[in-house]
C-alpha cells in the first residue's frame, strides 16, 4: 500500500464527479480566475490576493524591500511547483499509479541588470528554468514514465509558461472584455 493511496482514492472519486458535471455542462468547465495586488503604504510590500487567499509579496532590501515573502519571480517557481505537484496527484489518479510521496523542485534565474534601469537587449524575462520531479512509489518505472509524460500534456501552468498567452493590459475604464 502506498502512503498516498487514501488520497488518491479520495481524489479519483472527485474526479469522477467532475467528469459527470462536466459532461452534463460542459459550460461548467472553464473556471475563471483572479488575482489583484497593490502597493501598501509606502513599504513596497504587496499584498496580492489570489482567489480568496492573500500573499504578501516583497523584494529583497538590495530592491528596497523588506524580505517580507516572496519575489514575484519567486510566485511563479511557486505556481509552478505547485502545479507540477497537483498534476502529478491527478495524473497519478487517472492512471491508477500508486504514490508515497510527490515533491517537485524549481530552479530559475533572472538577469537584474534591465530591472535595475540599465540598458539591455530585448526584455526582461526570467531565464534557465527547469524542474525536477522527485516520485517515490511502489510502480514500475514504466508507469512511472508514462506519469512524467502526461504530466507534460497536461500541467496547465508549465504549458503556458512554454507557450504563452497573450496578455491584454485594460485600463480601469475599459468596458471592453
Amino acid at each position: 500500500m502506498a502512503k498516498l493511496d487514501s488520497y488518491l482514492a479520495y481524489k479519483a472519486g472527485v474526479l469522477a464527479q467532475r467528469r459527470l458535471d462536466f459532461t452534463a455542462a460542459p459550460e461548467k468547465a472553464l473556471v475563471r480566475l483572479t488575482a489583484s495586488s497593490y502597493c501598501a503604504g509606502t513599504t513596497g510590500v504587496r499584498p496580492t490576493k489570489m482567489g480568496e487567499y492573500t500573499v504578501i509579496s516583497d523584494s529583497a532590501p538590495g530592491l528596497a524591500g523588506n524580505s517580507l515573502g516572496p519575489t514575484s519571480p519567486e510566485m511563479v517557481l511557486g505556481a509552478l511547483a505547485s502545479c507540477l505537484v497537483h498534476t502529478y496527484l491527478l495524473q497519478a489518479t487517472l492512471m491508477n499509479i500508486p504514490l508515497d510521496t510527490v515533491t517537485v523542485e524549481i530552479h530559475g534565474a533572472l538577469d537584474m541588470t534591465g530591472v535595475v534601469g540599465l540598458p539591455i537587449d530585448g526584455s526582461i524575462l526570467m531565464q534557465d528554468m527547469s524542474y525536477t520531479p522527485i516520485i517515490a512509489s511502489p510502480a514500475p518505472a514504466e508507469q512511472i514514465a508514462a506519469l512524467h509524460d502526461a504530466v507534460e500534456a497536461s500541467c496547465a501552468v508549465l504549458n503556458t509558461l512554454r507557450n504563452p498567452i497573450e496578455v491584454v493590459r485594460r485600463m480601469p475604464d475599459d468596458t471592453e472584455g
